[in-house]
């Protein structure tokens, strides 16, 4: 398609400059009607411009059915996008808040959306795929270097867009069969993170830290160090009111957040009623007694 382009490129300027040379008023100064048959040669470009922009349909569709048709043997891995972190689930169940893969072998990722229309990036292997709510959407992919490589956000999906972020992993394909079994592998030029307790771990692969940090800073929401037991101010119903942040509290922020905002925070908190269970939020409420 490039040859072709360059082609037409050389040929609309060769007659470009022929015409500018041939027909300048230095040579035609009284203008003269050009007489004869067109038909044959408006007939002729009009066939010959719909069979060029077939050939370049028929080229480009094959190249975009190789892109949508992935191999058999691809190893399949469930992304779920939610403002504002990425989540990657394997086929026996094991997430990760990164993307984690064999070398040499065909991926295929699955994507959705929780929320907004996200695109899942990976620029090192020009990998870009929008992931919309209430479609599911895929690409496929073959990493061929071991390493990691940045996964970015590609669609502009709110306040905290640009801390969308995680990783693509490539490691040899027994260590990733090891990781997978639950083993503590060495990733290239990454730690793995090493939880203090499962509800922590649930905190990182929901992406509930990217807005709410762990070391009292506060975020898009409030910092979630100290909260627990704590006097918090919130709006319910508009109405501004001071509660104690006990267990109930906490899971009615996370399954139903609009019930109580927090005061002095914008209302953009999605449900998590959908990706966490009773024994989910438990796990996070015994953890959250221990972040003093």
């Amino acid at each position: 398609m490039l040859a072709l382009s360059l082609l037409l490129f050389f040929l609309i300027l060769f007659f470009m400059v022929l015409f500018l040379v041939r027909y300048h008023h230095s040579k035609n100064p009284v203008a003269t009607e050009i007489n004869g048959g067109t038909a044959i040669l408006e007939a002729g470009w009009i066939i010959a411009a719909t069979f060029l922009a077939l050939t370049m349909f028929v080229y480009g569709l094959t190249g975009f059915d190789f892109l949508r048709r992935t191999p058999g043997d691809s190893i399949p891995v469930k992304v779920f996008a939610r403002q504002w972190s990425w989540l990657f689930q394997y086929e026996n169940g094991k997430r990760s808040p990164d993307l984690v893969v064999p070398v040499g072998k065909n991926i295929k990722a699955e994507l959705s959306s929780a929320d907004v229309i996200h695109g899942f990036y990976v620029p090192a292997f020009h990998i870009q795929q929008d992931t919309l709510p209430g479609l599911k959407t895929q690409v496929w992919f073959n990493p061929q270097t071991i390493g990691t490589y940045d996964i970015l956000c590609t669609q502009y999906c709110g306040l905290r867009h640009s801390d969308m972020l995680a990783k693509l992993v490539v490691v040899p394909v027994q260590d990733f069969d090891a990781w997978l079994r639950g083993e503590t592998i060495s990733f290239p030029d990454r730690t793995q993170p090493v939880f203090l307790a499962e509800g922590q771990k649930l905190l990182v692969e929901r992406g509930c830290i990217s807005c709410h940090s762990l070391e009292g800073a506060a975020l898009s929401g409030p910092t979630l160090k100290g909260l627990f037991g704590s006097n918090v101010q919130v709006r319910t119903d508009g109405k501004l009111r001071t509660i104690i942040a006990d267990e109930g509290y906490i899971r009615d922020s996370i399954v139903d957040p609009k019930k109580d905002i927090a005061d002095g925070y914008p209302d953009i908190m999605p449900s998590g009623r959908d990706v966490l269970s009773d024994d989910d939020l438990e796990e996070i409420v015994e953890y959250l007694k221990t972040l003093k």
